[in-house]
Order: structure tokens, then sequence, then C-alpha cells
């Protein structure tokens, strides 16, 4: 007899950041992650996460109505129904509820981890197979301060932890912003890459001064400089300048890419299981894009260590991300809640390895973080 879904669960986890993390909309000092714990009827157990950033500054989703959206909603749709085809408990949830896709993408992480423990497979083994089993891994200077964000490069740089290097702007003048990362860049020349995420902060009039001034400094890679929806704009700009833009929020799922591809845009896609509802909405998405000779790039929510593995295992399958990752999540924590940590070294981080995500939970730190 095959395997019902019996229970769903899911927990709010405050983690603190190691440093205040500085975003166009929000400066976030703790990270609250939902975990979900899916439990079978023949024992084993799915975990995964849903993640987003600063409460309700960035999207629809807070870490609070994922939670109850979940246990009110969606969990109904999935307890008792059959836990291993994953394909029409996707499609049951598509069709009976809109968005969320947050909280989608938990559920699915779940019944993915259960799927490859049941089977004695990884997630990347039961999505085709892993390509690689080493991640390249960028680090984000978000400290907002120039010298901080210099030292702290160098630092990673030392590590061999990275050298590749993201800096969130937008939250002051054009002006400031430019002359921020151009001192960034500037102390660190050819020894790293220095790219730039705008979190759509500028209009598209703001981002032609802005872009160009970046260009001439040598920064590489341009992230979503305006609002997502400005479809048009963002192929302007694609087609305006030398350096690369990069969609995220404009990118969801297939679908955005599919407009974006038929609009004529020649930049690069941040995928994220987050909002592609999960890792095979993501890999649609991927797909897509390696298809239309689009460069793709493995985006984060910065989420912790299950999110960040149930990642890892998609984007192993996708081969070469033209752009790499930005898996560093975990590393932004000041503690984590599974036994063992992801493997961060030579600049990138280690596919977990074992059945399903690979990845097994800290019961005492769970607890001791779990909001009450």
């Amino acid at each position: 007899m095959s395997a019902v879904i019996q229970s769903i669960d899911t927990q709010l986890v405050d983690l603190p950041t190691i440093r205040p993390h500085q975003l166009s909309m929000t400066t976030m000092a703790c990270q609250t992650l939902v975990i979900v714990r899916l439990r079978d009827s023949d024992g084993i157990e799915g975990l995964g996460e849903g993640t987003t950033i600063g409460g309700l500054a960035y999207g629809p989703e807070s870490p609070e109505s994922i939670k109850r959206n979940i246990d009110t909603y969606l969990a109904p749709l999935l307890i008792g129904q059959e836990a291993s085809n994953i394909n029409a408990l996707r499609a049951r949830l598509a069709r009976h509820a809109r968005g969320n896709m947050i909280a989608k993408s938990a559920l699915e992480t779940a019944l993915l981890d259960a799927q490859g423990k049941r089977l004695g497979l990884s997630v990347a083994e039961l999505l085709g197979g892993a390509r690689q089993t080493h991640l390249p891994v960028l680090w984000t200077l978000a400290s907002g301060d120039t010298q901080k964000d210099i030292d702290e490069a160098e630092l990673r740089l030392a590590q061999r932890r990275h050298c590749d290097f993201k800096l969130k702007i937008g939250a002051r003048s054009v002006a400031e912003d430019v002359a921020h990362v151009a001192a960034i860049k500037a102390a660190l020349g050819e020894r790293a890459s220095v790219r730039v995420d705008v979190n759509q902060a500028w209009d598209e009039t703001s981002a032609v001064r802005g872009i160009h001034a970046l260009q001439e400094a040598g920064i590489e890679l341009i992230e979503q400089p305006i609002p997502a929806r400005e479809h048009a704009g963002l192929v302007r700009l694609a087609n305006r300048f030398r350096v690369p833009m990069l969609a995220d929020e404009a990118v969801q799922d297939a679908r955005d890419g599919l407009d974006l591809v038929g609009a004529g845009f020649g930049g690069a896609f941040a995928l994220k299981i987050a909002k592609a509802g999960g890792p095979l909405g993501a890999i649609e998405l991927g797909r897509l894009a390696q298809t239309a000779g689009i460069g793709l790039y493995g985006g984060t929510l910065l989420e912790g260590t299950i999110g960040t593995a149930a990642s890892l295992h998609a984007w192993a399958t996708l081969g070469e991300m033209a752009w790499g990752t930005e898996m560093f999540g975990p590393l932004l924590l000041k503690d984590d809640i599974v036994a063992e940590p992801l493997d961060f070294h030579d600049f990138g981080v280690e596919l977990p390895s074992g059945p399903g995500l690979g990845v097994t939970l800290d019961e005492d730190k769970l607890a001791h973080y779990s909001r009450q």
C-alpha cells in the first residue's frame, strides 16, 4: 500500500544574523524561517523551509502568513493524499490555492525530501541527477559602510570562501550608491567580480544614469534595477548597455521567462525556488532559459540550511550556472538548526549527500530558536 501524508506541522524559527544586512527596502538583523515537517504513514518525515526577507518588506508573503496559510489552507489539501505522486500534489495545490509560492515551495521541498528518503535517493537524483557537486557561491556585502564592506571582502578572499561579491544598493541616492560601489571595486580590482542588486529601487531614468556609471566602474552584472512589472524597461536597459541585466523579481516562473524572452530580453535570469513555488518550478524556468540562451544565476531569499540545500539540489541538475549562485544564507546566520552544516570551501559549497536533502535537524537548536 502506498504511503499517505498523515500530518504537516509548521514552526517559526527566529535566527539572528551575524551583522545588519541592508537592502533597499529594509535592514535585517534577524531571519525568520518557517520550518515544515511532513510525516507520512510509513514513518518517513520530509523537511521543508519557507523564507522571505524582512517580513512584508520584500513581497506579499510574511513568515506569519506562510505558516498560517499552510496550516489553514494548504496542509488540509495534502493530508490523506498519496505521498509519492508529487506532480499530482503540485497540481492539487495550484488548482485550489492561488499565489503563496513560498508556502508551496516549502511543502514541495518536504515532499521531495520524504520521497528521496523513501527511495534512498538524493533530491538531485530524484530530479534527474547532479551535473555538478561543488557549486560556486558569492557573498553579499550589505553593511552599507564602504570600508567595512572592503574589509569583509578581503577577509572572504583570504579565507578562500568567496571571490564574487554582490552589493545591495538603492537605499541611498544614485550618486552615493555609485561612489560606494566604485570604491569597493577599485579596492578589489581584478581579484574579484563585483555585481550590484538594486532591488527595484530606481525608475528607468535613474537606472540609465546609474548603470552608465557602474559600467564605467567595472561592475559585471546589474540585478533588477527597476520595478518587476516594467518588463519593457528592463528589455530597453538590457539592450542599451554592455553590462548584462539580471532579471530577478521580474521573472517568477517559466511564464514570466517566456514573456521576457519573447520581448527580446538578452540578460540573465535569477532562479529562486521560493518565487517559482518549489524546486520543480525553478528547474522549469531554468530549462526555458537554457533553451533561449539566457544565462542562469542561483538566487536566494536568505534561506537557512534546509531551503539552501533544496536550492542546491535543483541547481546541481542544471549544469553550468553562468553567473554562479548566492546560496550563502546559512553563513549570514549566527547559528543553525541542523546537525551538520553545509560545507563551504574553495569559493563554493558542496552538494549535500545522502537520501533526500541530506539534512538532519538538531532538535535542541530547533526548540531553542522556535518562536513560542
